[in-house]
């Protein structure tokens, strides 16, 4: 048809009434393709390569919601690209057809009688360049350790965009991640907000939360393992409650199930530590960090009934490494693990 188009749109196919308009998509610097999740509407991006090289009726996961379907998951920025040459079609076609109705007669036409003149004069049409895709610079950037993709996100997230859910040990190191960058963040106040907020608690309520999330972590990986590995564990778990919350009631589960004891492959000095944690955790969740007998029985030192327990930025520190090593642990237990029952 003669149509003029920008730098950056390929083969333009007619299919009767329908048109198909190929349009390049840049990539960022690091060659990944922006997506923009249908559900949750959260950007995320995914290796450029990785996205051509899946099949075409590929489903695609948004990484923060799990929402998946066969879908163009495009974002607002490609989409306005992508309109762009869709408006150049439509007015180059009414050109057209006003040049195929008027081009046969003269520019300027009058009917005696009604005065009405009709002028039409045909203008080059001079495309205007494809909007560029500038969207935010990218921070994190994942490899999936199950299928080898990468993609890129920027916040929390659960799901590999091609292959689906992370598994819980991924998900358990992200989170622990995500608790050291918490306290590394503190250390960036300005000095002079920094006596302000500590003043006002700020800090201990930050590694007190520290703790409760520590504990949690562990909770969602035990359990996700405990699920995955066991076949009876629906019936294991039953009447037990947050049994996953409590280290002895943990490693005993287990070691019931035919799992060796956690409690013997940590080092007794981390094992003790995790008991410290913990023990801290549950005073300042159930009592407002007073100490109790349970508390004494857990921790060694000169804890004091009705005294408040104390934590403290080290001790948070010392609690996530230790963590990850229970972790590891856990996670290596598997459905092969363990001994025929």
């Amino acid at each position: 048809m003669g149509f003029r188009w920008p730098d950056g749109v390929g083969n333009v196919e007619h299919d009767g009434d329908d048109i198909r308009i190929q349009i390049s998509m840049p990539t960022d610097e690091h060659g990944f393709l922006g997506r923009k999740c249908p559900s949750c509407s959260q950007l995320f991006r995914i290796d450029a390569d990785a996205y051509q090289g899946l099949w075409d009726d590929a489903e695609l996961w948004c990484v923060y919601c799990g929402h998946d379907e066969n879908s163009a998951f495009i974002t607002d920025q490609q989409l306005n690209r992508a309109m762009r040459p869709i408006g150049d079609w439509a007015e180059q076609s009414f050109n057209q057809m006003l040049s195929d109705t008027f081009g046969k007669v003269p520019k300027s036409r009058s009917r005696s009688g009604i005065g009405i003149e009709i002028t039409y004069r045909s203008d080059p049409f001079y495309p205007q360049p494809l909007p560029g895709i500038n969207e935010e610079e990218l921070v994190r950037i994942r490899t999936c350790t199950s299928c080898g993709t990468r993609y890129a996100v920027f916040g929390e997230h659960r799901y590999c965009p091609v292959c689906g859910p992370l598994s819980a040990e991924v998900v358990a190191g992200d989170a622990l991640d995500a608790e050291t960058s918490r306290l590394d963040a503190l250390n960036l106040v300005a000095p002079e907000e920094v006596r302000e907020l500590r003043e006002q608690g700020v800090f201990n309520r930050i590694w007190v939360d520290t703790l409760e999330n520590l504990v949690t972590i562990v909770e969602t990986l035990a359990r996700t393992v405990f699920n995955a590995a066991v076949s009876d564990a629906t019936s294991r778990l039953k009447s037990k409650g947050n049994v996953f919350q409590r280290l002895d009631d943990l490693a005993d589960l287990f070691v019931d199930a035919g799992y060796p004891d956690v409690r013997t492959l940590v080092s007794e000095g981390v094992w003790l530590r995790l008991q410290e944690s913990w023990a801290t955790r549950h005073v300042f969740t159930h009592n407002d960090g007073l100490i109790d007998d349970k508390f004494v029985s857990k921790v060694r030192g000169s804890a004091k009934l009705g005294q408040r327990a104390r934590v403290t930025e080290p001790m948070c520190r010392q609690a996530i490494t230790d963590v990850r090593a229970l972790c590891a642990v856990i996670a290596g237990f598997t459905a092969h693990s363990a001994p025929p029952s």
